[in-house]
């Protein structure tokens, strides 16, 4: 019997929302236009397009790990951030479109020429890359605690054509001390006790890359350890943190010295970023 890609997208729709997938239809269209490498108007300028039986045994296996619970980015190999197309993989978090609210609130500090940027954990590069892309004058720099991050990180800036320096250091390690403008980071910060570690595409993510430590805040504390030495005076320190850790990071801030520190939401709503700053000399 043929498939048509109308045919395909109805049931596989109907089999991801009876599994419990909130964006159904979405998905069902990011995986066939992965497999006919379209976009999702080629899907409705040809609807009765008949699928290929080595297509449909792609897209069959595809959609039982989707069902089985797999991360669709890893399923699809990559994910979109900031409009950026980043290769993901199980080493590390996959990005989030709360994130870029990072992002925003970096860029909204000053269009300053020549800034020096340190982005801690950076995973995919999401933060760095996002960060050279709008201000390709600026010198942005990342480290990543896992050897395989730091891989997937360097590739993915090579194929964005992005000069973004990466390396290897558990936090402030391997970074000697120097003077950024602006450092930021997207830390483990869930409490490892958290339900929410136990549902949708967070049970398959690395735990290193989610977990902060016994009370969730342990990645900040070793993230401010090394301000002094390295965020010069009037330099600006931005983290996201958990919708119920704001009060909690804000202290910790204000602990290391830091002013001028303030929180701002994410697009639920949410306070999702605390920011501070290095008193100026």
């Amino acid at each position: 019997m043929a498939v048509t890609l109308k045919s395909w997208l109805l049931e596989a729709s109907r089999q991801l929302q009876e599994a419990g997938q909130e964006n159904a239809r979405q998905e069902a269209e990011m995986l066939l236009c992965q497999q006919l490498q379209k976009n999702t108007a080629y899907l409705f300028a040809w609807p009765e397009l008949t699928l290929t039986p080595i297509q449909q045994e792609q897209l069959a296996s595809w959609l039982q790990q989707r069902l089985d619970g797999r991360p669709l980015a890893w399923i699809l190999g990559a994910w979109e951030f900031w409009g950026l197309r980043l290769e993901v993989s199980p080493a590390t978090l996959i990005p989030r479109a709360d994130t870029e609210c990072l992002v925003e609130q970096a860029l909204s500090l000053g269009e300053a020429p020549a800034l020096r940027v340190m982005d801690l954990g950076t995973g995919t590069g999401a933060l760095a890359l996002a960060l050279k892309k709008e201000r390709p004058g600026w010198q942005v720099e990342a480290v990543d605690f896992q050897p395989a991050a730091v891989t997937l990180a360097r590739k993915n800036a090579r194929q964005l054509e992005l000069d973004v320096r990466i390396w290897q250091s558990d936090w402030w390690q391997s970074v000697p001390p120097g003077d950024y403008d602006l450092i930021l980071s997207n830390p483990p910060y869930i409490h490892p006790d958290d339900p929410h570690l136990l549902q949708g595409d967070v049970r398959f993510e690395p735990q290193t890359a989610l977990v902060g430590g016994d009370d969730g805040l342990e990645a900040y504390r070793k993230l401010l350890s090394g301000i002094e030495q390295r965020l010069k005076p009037g330099g600006w320190l931005l983290v996201e943190q958990g919708y119920d850790q704001a009060e909690a990071v804000a202290e910790l801030f204000a602990r290391a010295g830091l002013v001028e520190i303030s929180g701002f939401q994410d697009y639920a709503g949410q306070p999702r970023i605390t920011q501070g700053r290095r008193p100026k000399v």
